[in-house]
């Protein structure tokens, strides 16, 4: 059992922290910026909580954050009651956001100037993939922080993996999105020809999914994208923050990135359409408007 501090209790750390809690048997604290949603969290699972993040980080071998953004990530951990002014020499600092690799790097330089680690570790496989305790978790860092860390993660992943140094987590959650980016347009240009050209959707999709044009979005999206209902999964706000991303990475490192900024520019069409809040597959319901 260790001592854990868990920073952002959304959509996706709410349940992280419960299956670190439950399935993991550890002693978990919990901080959230709004008081009443980590009073909520003890209430169901057990544990303590904080009203800072220095607080929650005082004593813990490991703290995890999952939060919005580079700016929030930045207020946990450096900011003003940050989890960093408390860490203990040798613990290690966990971040499950979805962040820039900027800023991955510059908190790794902290934290080493701290005497703790830190691993950029964002996380794929939505809502479902979090309250199921199924995560997929892509690690930038030091080797030995990592083996030291992945025990712990393993309680809300099925797949935990080190993909270099520090900001390679990042960097591969950036390949991640670019994929998906790709696969849900073509997926719903595929839908939407289908039903133009008057075929039964459940019947194509039960053939093509068996052949190369399969995919996990495929196998579970084409049911909802078919009936236009898009309140399954990771919305469309989160999605162009993290293709925003993306693309200021490209800019940095030289590479081309067509059809995930005309994707982008598609997902702002869902927003003006009042769709901030819907999943990524309603990039249909932008061709069917």
């Amino acid at each position: 059992m260790a001592k854990i501090a868990f920073l952002g209790l959304g959509v996706m750390g709410y349940p992280m922290a419960a299956h670190l809690k439950n399935k993991g048997g550890h002693d978990v604290t919990v901080y959230n910026r709004t008081l009443a949603k980590a009073e909520k969290w003890v209430s169901q699972h057990g544990g303590s909580l904080a009203e800072t993040p220095a607080e929650a980080a005082q004593g813990k071998d490991f703290v995890f954050s999952c939060v919005g953004n580079d700016d929030d990530l930045r207020s946990v951990t450096i900011g003003e009651n940050g989890a960093f002014s408390t860490m203990p020499k040798g613990s290690i600092f966990i971040d499950n956001t979805t962040a820039s690799a900027i800023v991955a790097r510059e908190l790794d330089e902290a934290a080493k100037a701290g005497g703790f680690a830190f691993l950029d570790a964002p996380v794929s496989g939505g809502q479902a993939g979090a309250e199921n305790g199924v995560l997929t978790v892509m690690v930038g860092g030091e080797e030995a922080a990592f083996e030291r860390a992945k025990p712990v993660i393993s309680a809300f992943a099925r797949m935990v993996g080190l993909m270099g140094p520090a900001g390679a987590g990042q960097l591969t959650k950036m390949v991640n999105q670019i994929c998906i980016a790709g696969l849900v347009q073509g997926l719903a240009e595929g839908i939407h020809f289908g039903k133009k050209a008057g075929l039964d959707i459940e019947k194509v999709i039960d053939v093509i999914s068996k052949g190369a044009a399969g995919s996990w979005q495929m196998e579970n999206r084409h049911k909802t994208m078919n009936a236009g209902e898009y309140n399954f999964g990771f919305a469309v706000d989160w999605m162009r923050k993290d293709l925003g991303i993306c693309l200021d990475e490209a800019d940095n490192n030289g590479a081309r990135l067509p059809v995930t900024a005309l994707v982008d520019q598609f997902y702002k069409d869902v927003q003006a359409m009042g769709g901030n809040r819907w999943d990524t597959s309603s990039l249909l319901a932008r061709l069917e408007k």
